[in-house]
């Protein structure tokens, strides 16, 4: 039995089985919605098994765990939706969902939106062909270790940074993992189904030192269960939030001014993630509220760059083995060689514009709607030595780690917080900085980048995308980069 095979018999046993439903039953339902006009529907069945615990001062401080199933049913009618969800899956509900959202076809009408001459007939249920590529096992992390052996792997990673230096402390460790099974059944006949672990270990430490306090943090996971964190990986993350602590009790006010900026390779592309990511998803240039909006073919970039979303990188948070509409997930190149190649789309958006589905369609659970959203979003390395990129400035900054920002999709602006960085002086990384803050806008900021690095990576697992009030998981990634000509908003200690 092929991975997807087991994984639908997996979803079918938890979301349709325990309520009598067969897929003539859900084809009942399309039957009821596609009474009245309509061009898509579909439905999302979710079960999702999470917990967390959490570990201070050597004590549980913190410990949660909690089941949700239900489905969504949507029907699309131009560029219109209604939506119906429920906790509740027996086949009664399904048609009273089914009812409401199938309203919208002479409400839609009245509005002169164009809609099919005639309701689309939905054929009958099958299952989609599997997977392009198997992407993580259909593990459930919850039950691969004990409660006592996740208490335990939290205290090794405490012990672990407490004996890396004296001026530690306080720890602040949590481990989460999350079981989520989905079936999703179209208009179109296609049903699909996906087991999507997760796992992530976050490590928070404080440090003092002469009257004075610092924070550093590490962390990582991805798709698959806690046999993930060997005693290797939490050596590194205790190693690394350690080191990032004692960085910023060395730290000196950050300066001020239009400076050329170094990004670290990594976890900084969640700058590229914010002020560009976005900015490509087809549901702003649909509306036409994105700084990219119609410049498919131009130049937006600097020669060279390739920004690339893929949904198919094995074990990475970002990954899916299909997007929330049931479509199997693709790398997808965005900016290749500073030239825009196209956009990030769900179903609706890209029937609008035109385009093909991109495998971009994610929802945060079944009671939200599906809308494009990133993967994995990366930049593809260039040709340069990070020291080489570090040596071509004479006065700057380096920021190799990156805490929260926001940006404005119209115009592109954005505002990032570093939680790592250094002053560059003739050539070389000096004194380490704190409070520097970069400001700019980022399809101007693309065609700023004056080197890339041969050293694109990744980051370790831990990225969460908000859009519209829904979260999701995402990767994002970068080689070094310089941009020259950002704006640095400096602090006082």
């Amino acid at each position: 039995m092929t991975l997807h095979q087991n994984n639908f018999k997996i979803a079918e046993s938890l979301l349709l089985t325990p309520y009598g439903l067969s897929t003539q039953n859900l084809e009942r339902v399309f039957s009821e919605i596609f009474a009245h006009r309509a061009d898509d529907a579909d439905l999302y069945f979710q079960y999702t098994r999470s917990e967390g615990w959490s570990l201070e001062e050597g004590i549980v401080k913190g410990g949660s765990f909690s089941i949700d199933q239900g489905v969504g049913v949507r029907t699309v009618v131009g560029d219109k939706t209604a939506f119906a969800y429920s906790d509740n899956i027996h086949l009664d509900a399904l048609l009273d969902a089914a009812r409401v959202t199938r309203d919208i076809a002479p409400a839609v009408n009245a509005r002169g939106i164009k809609v099919p001459s005639q309701s689309i007939q939905p054929v009958p249920m099958q299952s989609i062909s599997p997977y392009a590529a198997n992407l993580y096992a259909a593990h459930d992390p919850i039950a691969s270790l004990t409660s006592a052996e996740k208490v335990s792997l939290l205290e090794r990673l405490e012990k672990k940074a407490r004996a890396l230096d004296s001026r530690v402390t306080q720890v602040m460790a949590s481990v989460s993992a999350e079981y989520d099974v989905v079936l999703i059944a179209r208009a179109d006949g296609c049903l699909a189904a996906d087991v999507r672990p997760l796992v992530r270990v976050n490590c928070s430490v404080v440090v003092e030192s002469n009257g004075r306090r610092e924070q550093g943090f590490a962390g990582g996971g991805g798709r698959s269960d806690y046999g993930y964190f060997t005693d290797e990986m939490l050596e590194s993350y205790a190693k690394e939030a350690v080191r990032q602590a004692l960085v910023n009790l060395e730290a000196i006010a950050a300066p001020a001014g239009v400076l050329p900026v170094v990004l670290g390779a990594g976890w900084p592309g969640v700058l590229l993630h914010e002020a560009i990511g976005h900015g490509l998803e087809g549901d702003f240039n649909r509306k036409g509220s994105s700084a990219f909006a119609g410049k498919i073919g131009q130049r937006v970039a600097a020669k060279g760059v390739t920004v690339v979303d893929d949904g198919t990188l094995k074990g990475r948070r970002g990954s899916l083995n299909i997007d929330d509409e049931g479509h199997t997930t693709q790398r997808n190149v965005l900016i290749e060689d500073g030239i825009l190649q196209g956009y990030m789309q769900d179903a609706m958006n890209a029937r609008l514009m035109n385009a093909s589905r991109t495998g971009n369609a994610r929802r945060e659970s079944y009671a939200h709607l599906p809308m494009p959203r990133m993967t994995n979003t990366y930049m593809l390395g260039g040709s340069h030595e990070p020291q080489e990129i570090i040596a071509s400035v004479k006065y700057g900054i380096y920021a190799p780690n990156f805490g929260g920002g926001q940006v404005d999709i119209t115009n592109g602006k954005f505002v990032f917080s570093t939680t790592e960085a250094y002053l560059i002086e003739n050539g070389k990384i000096t004194a380490p900085i704190k409070g520097a803050t970069l400001i700019g806008n980022g399809p101007d900021a693309l065609t700023k980048i004056k080197m890339m690095g041969n050293d694109m990576s990744l980051d370790s697992g831990v990225g969460v995308c908000g859009k519209e009030g829904q979260s999701v998981p995402v990767g994002v990634g970068q080689p070094t980069l310089r941009i020259d000509g950002l704006t640095v908003g400096g602090a006082q200690l």
